[in-house]
């Protein structure tokens, strides 16, 4: 019986275009942060990074920003260890 294939992000340029999109933000701040580390680190992202970086992105712009200054710690949505991994790769951009 054959299994479906799930696309990975890597896989599919829609996946990657749409991660990107997403990375734009409201707060400048924010907007320059994600992007450099899109530049730096989007091919090497697996599918649990993006996960991770998906939770995030659903935050509010100023949520987001006090996690990515280590002004906050991340709260019960976000409180995962990939998504703390990640947060710990973006505040060292």
């Amino acid at each position: 019986m054959p299994q479906s294939i799930v696309q990975s992000h890597q896989n599919d340029p829609a996946k990657r275009a749409r991660l990107r999109w997403r990375a734009r933000r409201g707060l400048l701040e924010n907007d320059l942060i994600l992007t450099r580390f899109l530049d730096a680190y989007e091919e090497s992202l697996t599918d649990e990074d993006v996960d991770a970086f998906s939770r995030l992105m659903e935050l509010s712009d100023n949520t987001l920003m006090d996690l990515l200054m280590a002004k906050k710690q991340p709260d019960a949505e976000v409180d995962f260890p990939h998504v703390r991994a990640l947060l710990v790769r973006l505040q060292n951009i």
